[in-house]
């Protein structure tokens, strides 16, 4: 049984009553919200190859998330995305010792899935990600940093694959890297693009602004800090899950199909976005690959530097 405490066997509840399921806590995910905590237990595990550093996490996706809601019959790819971001925090404090308060840069976070990996179902879904640990940075008895694969499982089917990698720093180091920075924007918001264009209902849930220049795949990033999903927390920097939603709606938009399904992202993140300036997300589509499937090339720029760079590949509605 995987719980939010590691258990044994003996630890499992008679056959014929309901097992309990909650979340982690959410200290362990960098979380406010609990609503915002999608893992709820993990165990170590043996692979067949015997690695030491290797985890089986348990997550439940819910189907009436206030801003990751099922689309024609799927999941928001961005709910998986999301896990795996969560179980490198949850590994670092639980299983690798980082104290709570040290800051997480990631640095990179890629999957690929099968549509069926986000098939909704009459209850939440419930998937297994066995993740490995590697390339770990020790210091002392804790690390600073690494990078960890995963394999995603719904039932006794593999439907995705993914990872990411991050360094983590102590809060005084933090503090000589950045200084004190403002945790909220006081620019002004600008109005969003048509939410119709991105894949959206709800203006408040876009995250560009309208194209720079008419016909142009040219949009500024909207930082909206009060928002409580993107910003469940206060941080000093945009985060990166609004960087990879902004990729998604500009994918979506630069290829007229708002409704596409994401089903693979490559992204690397190469420098903090910071709050107080302008950043302009621009897409490239490419053409269809060889499974129908379109793949687009999105940046994001801040004062003429590239703070991240993002390969999607969506999966278009059937005609």
């Amino acid at each position: 049984m995987l719980t939010t405490a590691r258990t044994t066997a003996t630890d499992r509840a008679p056959a014929q009553e309901p097992l309990l399921t909650t979340t982690v806590p959410r200290e362990f995910v960098h979380r406010a919200s609990v609503a915002e905590v999608f893992l709820t237990g993990w165990a170590a595990e043996k692979t067949d190859s015997g690695e030491s550093d290797a985890f089986v996490v348990r997550a439940q996706w819910p189907r009436n998330h206030a801003l990751f809601a099922p689309v024609g019959g799927y999941q928001d790819p961005l709910l998986m995305v999301e896990s795996i971001r969560q179980i490198g925090s949850l590994l670092a404090h639980a299983e690798y010792a980082v104290p709570f308060g040290h800051q997480f840069l990631m640095r990179d976070m890629s999957f690929t899935a099968a549509a069926s990996a986000f098939e909704v179902e009459p209850v939440p879904t419930e998937v297994e990600l066995h993740a490995v640990c590697r390339e770990l940075v020790r210091r002392g008895r804790t690390i600073a940093g690494m990078r960890y694969e995963v394999c995603v499982r719904r039932g006794d089917l593999t439907v995705a694959t993914g990872g990411a990698s991050y360094s983590c720093t102590s809060p005084a180091a933090y503090r000589r890297l950045r200084g004190e920075r403002p945790t909220r924007t006081f620019r002004d918001v600008p109005a969003p693009a048509d939410p119709a264009e991105v894949g959206r209902t709800d203006p408040d849930h876009v995250v560009l602004a309208d194209r720079a220049v008419p016909g142009e795949n040219r949009w500024e990033l909207r930082v909206d800090t009060g928002h409580p999903c993107f910003f469940d927390h206060p941080v000093d920097h945009v985060p990166g899950m609004v960087l990879i939603e902004a990729a998604r709606q500009a994918a979506r938009a630069a290829t007229g199909q708002p409704g596409a399904l994401l089903v693979a992202l490559d992204t690397e993140f190469t420098r903090y976005a910071e709050l107080d300036a302008p950043c302009w997300i621009e897409a490239r589509a490419g053409d269809l690959d060889a499974a129908g499937n379109l793949r687009v090339r999105v940046s994001g720029i801040q004062e003429g530097e590239q703070v991240f760079a993002a390969d999607l590949t969506l999966r278009c509605p059937a005609a």
